[in-house]
């Protein structure tokens, strides 16, 4: 297959979620809309002050985030390339009566967008792993900052997805292989009952390729934190540490799960 292929497979994969997931408990979409933030416990110790800034969220899924973003006094336009997700965020925007703009398109297509320069980028959980080339994805991040700009990431670290969660196994590669990985999705990460059953393709991404990528294009880390718990419970046989941390594995070895990168365009 080509690059095109695997990510139709996964755009239709993520229009079946984006169904599953507007109703889950997992999302907790009408608590949002209604007024609650869905920034994690994460977002809310390592987030630069976002107020008065022009964002971009980039894989934005059905914008929860992003009108939580907009609460907190942030311009923002997120971008995603499920046309279901998109769909939904901008119905869900006008319900919160946040103003928000959301852009159906893949990430590697920003340089074609025009969507203007911003104050900050904002990347959370689950979406580098979507992504073959890293190298494109940091080239678009610097090209939508103003000099000076901010970049806010907080991704699932690649040390949790060594494992076969089921098993308990390392069974996957810690560095980059060049080769997609297949999964097969029978349910979501959501812990619903409803059935995706669909195909999905992922990569995996060291920590010094991600960070090499957005020094490259000319962005310098100000601070990086890796997190000994997930602030969702969204792989098989986590449990909950505390409330509202969820881990994998014995906790004596203190597995890394989430690391976060603040970066600025120079």
């Amino acid at each position: 297959m080509d690059l095109q292929d695997y990510f139709n497979i996964n755009q239709k994969l993520w229009d079946k979620r984006t169904g599953v997931h507007v109703k889950s408990d997992f999302y907790k979409t009408d608590a949002v809309i209604a007024g609650e933030s869905s920034l994690t416990e994460i977002e809310n110790f390592y987030l630069p002050d976002v107020s008065g800034k022009s964002l971009l969220h980039l894989q934005c899924h059905f914008g929860l985030d992003t009108i939580s973003l907009a609460r907190k006094g942030a311009k923002c336009t997120g971008l995603d390339f499920s046309s279901e997700a998109i769909q939904l965020a901008r119905q869900l925007s006008e319900k919160a009566k946040v103003d928000v703009q959301f852009v159906e398109a893949n990430v590697y297509d920003l340089p074609k967008l025009n969507l203007g320069l911003f104050d900050m980028v904002f990347i959370s959980y689950g979406t580098i792993g979507w992504l073959p080339d890293l190298d494109r994805w940091a080239s678009g991040i610097s090209n939508s900052l103003k000099s000076g700009g901010q970049f806010y990431f907080a991704e699932f670290h690649p040390c949790l997805y060594m494992f076969e969660f089921n098993t308990g196994q390392l069974d996957y590669s810690y560095f980059n292989t060049g080769e997609a990985i297949e999964e097969w999705c029978e349910s979501s990460y959501t812990g619903t009952d409803d059935k995706v059953s669909m195909p999905s393709w992922f990569w995996q991404h060291s920590i010094e390729e991600t960070v090499n990528a957005l020094i490259k294009h000319g962005l310098q880390i100000e601070s990086f934190h890796e997190v000994p718990w997930s602030p969702y419970n969204c792989f098989p046989n986590m449990k909950e540490i505390q409330s509202g941390r969820y881990y994998y594995g014995p906790e004596k070895a203190r597995i890394p799960h989430v690391l976060v990168i603040n970066a600025r365009k120079i």
